[in-house]
Parts: C-alpha cells; sequence; structure tokens
C-alpha cells in the first residue's frame, strides 16, 4: 500500500508563509508524515523574502526573485494552500478563522506571521502612508510608485537600521531628481555600535539621503509629513519603518503573550502545547532575541521535528539562538557593510558575498528536489505504459473520457422514445417536459486539481451549474455526489463541512436548492453535482446557430495548460491563483445578458474548438474563430509554447471535428480542456455588441471571437480579424 492509500487521521496547520514555514514545507515535501494533513493559510500566492527586500527597492531584483512561489512550495509538499488573511484562532474549538471561507480545523497548529509596521496611532498614516512590514503589500506598493511616479519625493519614517537601509535603496532607485528623507524622534541609527554607526552616516550622504533627526512626527497627509516643530516634508510616498507591532487578532488567540507577541518556550510551544509560533511574531521567553530573519531561519529544522513529533507522539527537541548574528546591511548601490561583535566593514565585495546568501537561500525553493515516480513492476499487461501516457493525469475537466470515444458509444444507444424527453446528441442537459413545464436536468463531477477544497467545491459547483445557465434554465435542486480520500471519521466531518457550506453558497447565491446527495471514500477527492432547472422560455440548445451570427466568449481558455503546469511545479503561482479565480466565476449574470442567444454551450473538457465544432455540427453551420480575439488565461500562452499540454490534449485534437487553420501553440490551446470554462454563444450581429459592453460592465472578460457562415460543420481559424 502507498502512502496516498493511508488514511489521513491529524490536521497540521501553519498560518503564513515566512521564512520558517518556507523551509518546513521544503524539509516535509522531501519526507511527509504519513496520515497528517497539511495545511498553509496566506494572503497571497507569494512570501517575500526580507534579506533581498532593499536590494528589490533599489532595483537590484525583479520581483520574482524576491518572491517565494507559495503555490509550486505547497504543491512539492503535498499542501493545500488556502489563500486569505488569517483574522482568529479559536483554541476551544481548534479552529482558525479567514474572511469569507468556513472555519479551517487544526489538530496542531503553528504561526509564522511576521510583524507589521503599521502606525494606527499616527494621524493619517492608516490613510497615506504604507507601512514597511508586511513586506508583499509594501513592495507592491512601492513597484507601482517606482515606475510612475515623476520628480518622486519619499518620507521613511524610523531611523533604525531597517529605515536607513530602505532610505539608501530607495533613493539609489530613482531619478538624480528625487529626493528622500530619512525621519528619526531621536538620533538616527542609535542602536548601531560606534564604529558601524559612523559608517551608516558617511554611506547615508553619499547615498544623498536627508536626515532629519531629533523630530516628531505629528501627521501624515496626502502632500507627506508634518512635523511637530511645525515643518513640513513633501512626500508622494511615505512608509514606516519605525519599531515592530504584532498582528491585532494574535492579543485573542488566549496564549500567554508579551507585549502582544506570542511567548514561547525552547521548544517553540506558546502557553497552548498545541500552538507553536515562529519568527518576528514570536517572544522566546528563556533567550529574548531581536526580530531578525536569522533566527527565523535557525528555528525551521527544530520546528519540523517538533511537528513531526507531536503528531506522532515523540519527544520534543529545544532551540537555543545563537548570542550575536552577522548583519550584513545593504547600501543602496551594490554596497554592503557587515557588522558583528562591534567590528564594522563595508565595501562592494560585502554586497557579493551577501547576494550569494540571498540568492543560494531563495534557489532552494526554486530548485526543489524531483521526487521519484514509484517504479512500475517488472511484468505487466501490454498497453500498460502507452496507456500511463507521458505525463501524469490532469485533474478536473483535463480528466475526462476523450470526445471521439464518447461519441461513438453514444451514436449506440437507442435514441429515447418518451414523449416528455428532449435529447440533442451534445448537447449541454437533457430537456425535459413535467406538468406542462420545461425543465432540464444535467450532472457533472470534477476529479480535484487542488487541494483545498473550498476553491474545489466552488469551482465544481459552477462547473456544474455551467450546464444549466448554457440552456438559458434558471438552477432549481441539485444533489451532491462526494467521494472523499480515505480519512478518519473526524476529518471526514471537517472535510464535508467545508465542501457542503461552500457548496450550499454557491447554490444558494444561483437560486438553487441543495436537495441531497451521496458520499463515499475512494483514492481521491471528487465533487459533482446533479442539478435540475427550470425554463421560462425554450431551452437555449447548441442547434440553432446561424449564418451571420456572431461568437461570444465570456471566458478566457488556458485553464488545462495550467493545471497540467502546476502539476508539474512549472507553473507562476499568480498565474495558478488567477486561473482558479476564472474558473470560480459562476455565470448566472452572463447568461441573463445572452438569453437571445441563438445557441450556446459553455466550454469544458473538449476544449473551444471542440465545443464549437459541436455546435456547428449540430446546427449545420461553419464558424470562423479570429485566433488574434480569443482571450488567454495569464501564463497559458508561455506554457503551451514551452510544450506544456494537457493530458486531453492529443484526444480532444484528433476529435473536435474538422478545425483548419489552428497552427502553433495558440491555435494548439483551442483544444485545451476548460474546467468550469466560459459560455460560448452565437448571437444576432446587431445584438453583439451591446451584449459584449453588457458582460464586461458585469465583469466578465468577454470577447467576439468569430462568426458562424454557411457550411457543414468544420471550423477555420484565421490570425486577422474577420
Amino acid at each position: 500500500m502507498n502512502n496516498t492509500q493511508l488514511p489521513l487521521t491529524r490536521d497540521l496547520v501553519l498560518i503564513g508563509g515566512g521564512h520558517t514555514h518556507a523551509l518546513v514545507l521544503r524539509k516535509w515535501g522531501m519526507n511527509p508524515l504519513v496520515g497528517v494533513r497539511l495545511t498553509v493559510i496566506n494572503p497571497g500566492p507569494t512570501a517575500p523574502y526580507s534579506g533581498m527586500l532593499p536590494g528589490f527597492v533599489a532595483g537590484h531584483y525583479t520581483r520574482d526573485e524576491l518572491d517565494i512561489d507559495l503555490v509550486k512550495l505547497c504543491r512539492f509538499a503535498g499542501a493545500r494552500l488556502i489563500l486569505g488573511a488569517a483574522d482568529g484562532v479559536d483554541r476551544a474549538a481548534k479552529t482558525v478563522s479567514v474572511a469569507g471561507r468556513p472555519p479551517i480545523a487544526f489538530d496542531v497548529l503553528s504561526i509564522d506571521v511576521g510583524i507589521t509596521s503599521a502606525m494606527p496611532a499616527l494621524s493619517g498614516f492608516a490613510d497615506h502612508g504604507t507601512p514597511a512590514k508586511p513586506l508583499g503589500p509594501f513592495a507592491s506598493k512601492w513597484e507601482h510608485y517606482r515606475s510612475t511616479a515623476k520628480s518622486p519625493k519619499v518620507a521613511v519614517i524610523g531611523g533604525g537600521v531597517a529605515g536607513a537601509e530602505l532610505a539608501m535603496a530607495m533613493r539609489h532607485s530613482l531619478d538624480a531628481d528625487a529626493t528622500v528623507h530619512l525621519i528619526d524622534r531621536d538620533d538616527v541609527l542609535g542602536d548601531l555600535g560606534t564604529t558601524a554607526r559612523a559608517k551608516m552616516r558617511a554611506a547615508l550622504d553619499s547615498n544623498d539621503v536627508q536626515v532629519v533627526e531629533q523630530a516628531d512626527v505629528a501627521r501624515v497627509d496626502q502632500m507627506g509629513v508634518q512635523l511637530g516643530d511645525g515643518r513640513h516634508i513633501t512626500a508622494g510616498f511615505v512608509t514606516g519603518a519605525a519599531g515592530a507591532k504584532p498582528h491585532d487578532w494574535q492579543a485573542d488567540i488566549g496564549v500567554t503573550l508579551h507585549d502582544g507577541f506570542i511567548t514561547i518556550g525552547p521548544t517553540l510551544q506558546s502557553s497552548d502545547p498545541a500552538i507553536f509560533a515562529v519568527g518576528d511574531c514570536a517572544h522566546m521567553a528563556a533567550n529574548p532575541r531581536p526580530k531578525a530573519g536569522v533566527f527565523a531561519v535557525r528555528q525551521a529544522p527544530v520546528l519540523t521535528y517538533n511537528l513531526r513529533a507531536i503528531l506522532s507522539g515523540g519527544d520534543l527537541q529545544s532551540y537555543t539562538p545563537q548570542g550575536d548574528y552577522l548583519k550584513l546591511i545593504s547600501l543602496g548601490k551594490k554596497s554592503a557593510l557587515a557588522e558583528k561583535f562591534g567590528t564594522a566593514l563595508l565595501g562592494s565585495l560585502l554586497w557579493q558575498w551577501k547576494d550569494r546568501i540571498d540568492r543560494k537561500f531563495m534557489d532552494q525553493f526554486v530548485d526543489l528536489p524531483q521526487m521519484k515516480t514509484p517504479a512500475l513492476p517488472r511484468d505487466v499487461a501490454l498497453g500498460v505504459v502507452d496507456a500511463l501516457g507521458d505525463r501524469p493525469m490532469c485533474g478536473g475537466c483535463g480528466a475526462k473520457v476523450g470526445p471521439a470515444a464518447l461519441r461513438e458509444v453514444l451514436a449506440d444507444l437507442p435514441t429515447p422514445n418518451c414523449d416528455d424527453v428532449q435529447s440533442i446528441t451534445g448537447d449541454d442537459a437533457a430537456i425535459l417536459r413535467t406538468g406542462g413545464q420545461t425543465q432540464i436536468m444535467t450532472t457533472d463531477h470534477l476529479r480535484s486539481f487542488t487541494a483545498d477544497h473550498v476553491t474545489m467545491t466552488q469551482i465544481a459547483t459552477v462547473h456544474a451549474l455551467g450546464d444549466a445557465w448554457a440552456m438559458g434554465a434558471a438552477p432549481q435542486a441539485a444533489t451532491a455526489t462526494i467521494i472523499l480520500p480515505r480519512m478518519s471519521p473526524e476529518l471526514q466531518r471537517r472535510t464535508l463541512a467545508e465542501i457542503m457550506q461552500t457548496a450550499h453558497s454557491v447554490m444558494d447565491d444561483a437560486g438553487a436548492a441543495i436537495v441531497g446527495g451521496h458520499s463515499s471514500l475512494g483514492d481521491e477527492l471528487t465533487i459533482g453535482f446533479t442539478i435540475t432547472g427550470l425554463c421560462d422560455a425554450a431551452p437555449i440548445t447548441i442547434a440553432g446557430a446561424k449564418s451571420g451570427d456572431v461568437l461570444i466568449l465570456t471566458k478566457p481558455i488556458g485553464s488545462g495548460v495550467l493545471m497540467a503546469a502546476e502539476m508539474a511545479g512549472q507553473a507562476r503561482g499568480a498565474d495558478v491563483v488567477a486561473a482558479l479565480g476564472l474558473m470560480a466565476m459562476g455565470q448566472a449574470k452572463a447568461a441573463q445578458i445572452l438569453s437571445d442567444a441563438h445557441a450556446m454551450t459553455d466550454v469544458t473538457g473538449f476544449g473551444l474548438a471542440g465545443h464549437l465544432s459541436g455546435m456547428c455540427e449540430a446546427s449545420g453551420v461553419d464558424a470562423i474563430i479570429d485566433l488574434d480575439a480569443v482571450p488567454l488565461m495569464q501564463g497559458a500562452l508561455d506554457l503551451a509554447t514551452s510544450g506544456m499540454r494537457s493530458s486531453l490534449f492529443k484526444d480532444n485534437r484528433s476529435g473536435a471535428g474538422p478545425v483548419f487553420g489552428a497552427v502553433g501553440p495558440k491555435g494548439d490551446l483551442l483544444f485545451d480542456p476548460q474546467t468550469a470554462g466560459g459560455l460560448l454563444a452565437a448571437i444576432d450581429a446587431d445584438q453583439a455588441h451591446d451584449m459584449l459592453l453588457a458582460l464586461q460592465a458585469a465583469g466578465y472578460p468577454a470577447a467576439i471571437i468569430g462568426k458562424i457562415q454557411i457550411g457543414d460543420g468544420a471550423i477555420t481559424v484565421q490570425t486577422k480579424p474577420v
């Protein structure tokens, strides 16, 4: 029995993607603890590395070089990544709250959320200032300001090492006419030794940073910083690097705190043994140390060991921090200062040394070890290797049976002989007549392709509803079919609660009620729904397209190649998250706008070309696609150009019917299987423009991608406007 077939029995939740947790994830991926479901909660798909932030601000590093890609890292670790900011922990219920989703249960919890340098007591800072921490929002706002500001003016509040380092980096990256002020209520760099302070002051002068000392800040306004003595410093970008403040919600956890920071013992546990804390958000009671990334990095091996121990019944280890540590401080240009034990040196060679250290740290999250796939038995039946293919089977609609096989089997079935059942081969749903009312019925399910149950449920629900929306029906009722991977009864309860609460929310928004369902255990998570819907007007089928109609697509394509790349660890996390967001976008409003469509379908497993081919065949027409007008998900074309394809691509290409001119990587994306894809509608040309504007106003990234003409079912792809 392999590890994936062994039951899950414990939930380990990591709040935050800080340095310690990133290293834990890497170690976990190389040696996971069987039976543990690992969850990471973080506001975004990346976590910035503090050591390279000054270099990024100065322009020495790109944003991608600054960030740890948590989507890739969590895939490697076998962890589910929940994107959202944790805002509370209920110790009694053992749950973490994240806005907009059901509570997340834990057996063991670790917190690594860093600190904030927000200044809530400083008038105007919340509206006009940008705290230097958390690093992610700061980096994004700085990147925007640096690229758009004319005659930039910057003010840094807080003259410690962090503030001075930022001020020099900012000044280096800006134009010659820029101004950067460093403001402190005391003397700047007062926390450094005499030698280091003198060298840093000289570096500030050489970088043309204007130092303002012994100055209280009265308020921050739209024009800059107002000082207590009446002076006003003009600034378009004001940041705060003064002090370290814990996140407010930590105070309500109910564990022992020190100045708001979570007090931890040598084992990195809080006063609640089930809750660990590391990095800047924690206070080491036995060995207090300043807030510095070096301690977070060195906590990682002990935290990894202790998490495994507490989850498996072993003994825990103690962490003892070093007494002093080497400080490598960037000086704007590619120069750095090194300070330890009161000795300070500076120069370009030290920056090169720091650069190598930082890049080595980040490289371990880029060059993740390639874990070996289990070898096949020595003797296997003929055809096993061919059936396995050259890559793992995709999830979602990438796991569907190919269109050619399905069409062949359906063709052999007898035509329904019930007067109250209408069937059009290839249509999205069955059409029923019940008591004089037209009703549709459809079913769909998805093999999981993301470990976040809430996101997966949102997508599976929207995907199943797509068939009803495509027919112009109002969703009415649904039954759920859930297959859970093997897990303990308690984890079954937790998982089903997340899935069903999410499904209820999406169905309720669509106007449908969940009236029952079926659940079972299997090898992997599968979520599906059978849905009925009511039609006030004649259902919209795939058979009504007319010559002269315009084709509108409501969502971009590319989800298949993006999910295949994500499985292989080759997709950018931000691109994956954007794709998941598009898949989870409901289409009730789009269906209302397109209610006068002559023909409509939702683009799913058979790809845009496959579903359009079905519409053309059923309607007895041809279609022309303007390839340049087809919208793509971000990152999809780059992946297709690199050779990435979904495991269903070949079947889709061979089973799509006559398609001419679909060449190159973008042409191949026409056959990419989509999950919860857009609606494809054939619209009267006189209405198309107004409908397109209405769709875009409603938030859909819709586009006119082609037209219908007289023919017998063929598709022609052009690379110029049609």
